[in-house]
């Protein structure tokens, strides 16, 4: 571990489980670090879920700067660890670089398609989770004005606005979505003093059901949402648990089911392109014990109808991503 961190230097955290063997898969983590409560921490979830089942061991990376992406990348490969998954778009870029010179290596990025022979890239239908999502936002909202609070001002963060948009409007074409994004840089994932001021701020426009899909800042968004009476919606991970009774539901994005997945393939994972979508169970809304007396028999009802809609075509949810519009807006 010394060693390692000698290679990265004293700014990044690497984490190597004891015992670990050269083909050991590993995991670099986004800005907002692992736990984050939501999409780090869902791929870490997933990771933690391979050692326990197979008492297997894996290293991994919390990324403190832009500029470790592709000394991280470069020194992973260098030791030998195999398959090497990062969680993030920003890394798109740096792989598509660093993948080529290390053509017996594996490696598997989240939410960015990178076109490289030992690459695997996994995105998901966000819009389609976050539709369902909306549709339970209108049915709970007593103002019919609900929000939607971004993290950083990318198209995959619209992507998950527009769904939602849509999800509101397909229940209640006459109500009212604010929106806001934190910011339009890094820093705009782990923020949740920003995430709480425009909470209440959306809150004092009269949305009553604010969806955070925006990392770490979220955090600040459920916790504001929650002190002001108003309910919240929580993303990546099922974050219901964070403010019982206030929360009324969360976007999963299953990012640990694919970690595991390619933990559990190890050096054998097949590259190319997979879509997470709702009919691969790879988004969806979260019900537990801390969201129940939230969400009614007919509001559940309503959004199973349209998940079994969605996956069957009949319901076509707009895809930002596509042409970087949204109709419902």
């Amino acid at each position: 571990m010394t060693l390692m961190k000698q290679f990265f230097g004293a700014a990044a955290t690497l984490a190597l489980c004891s015992g670990a063997a050269l083909a050991d898969p590993a995991l670099i983590y986004d800005l907002g670090g692992k736990f984050d409560k939501s999409f780090n921490e869902a791929a870490y979830g997933g990771a933690e879920r391979w050692k326990a089942e197979t008492g297997g061991t894996y290293k991994e990376l919390e990324m403190q700067s832009e500029a470790q992406r592709e000394q991280a990348l470069r020194r992973l490969a260098e030791s030998g660890a195999n398959p090497i998954v990062m969680t993030g778009f920003a890394f798109g870029d740096v792989l598509n670089t660093v993948a080529p010179d290390y053509p017996d290596t594996k490696f598997a990025i989240i939410d960015m398609v990178v076109d490289q022979p030992n690459v695997k890239s996994v995105v998901f239908t966000e819009e389609q989770g976050s539709y369902l999502v909306g549709m339970m936002a209108a049915m709970a909202s007593k103002s019919n004005t609900v929000g939607f609070i971004g993290g950083m001002d990318i198209p995959l963060i619209r992507k998950f606005a527009c769904g939602y948009v849509q999800g509101v409007k397909a229940q209640n074409p006459d109500a009212t979505v604010i929106q806001n994004m934190t910011g339009t840089t890094p820093s705009a994932w782990n923020d949740p003093v920003k995430g709480a001021e425009l909470a209440k701020s959306q809150k004092s426009q009269g949305a009553d059901v604010i969806y955070a899909a925006a990392g770490g800042t979220g955090i600040g968004v459920l916790q504001a949402a929650a002190d002001e009476g108003i309910l919240s919606i929580g993303v990546d991970s099922n974050q219901n648990h964070l403010h019982p009774g206030k929360v009324l539901t969360s976007m999963v994005k299953r990012v640990d089911n694919s970690v595991y997945d390619i933990f559990k393939a190890g050096a054998d994972m097949e590259t190319g392109f997979s879509v997470m979508d709702l009919a691969k169970e790879g988004v969806g809304y979260a019900m537990d014990e801390n969201n129940a007396a939230l969400v009614t028999p007919e509001m559940k009802a309503a959004v199973d109808a349209a998940a079994a809609k969605i996956i069957a075509g009949e319901i076509v949810v707009h895809d930002y991503m596509s042409d970087n519009s949204c109709p419902a807006n």
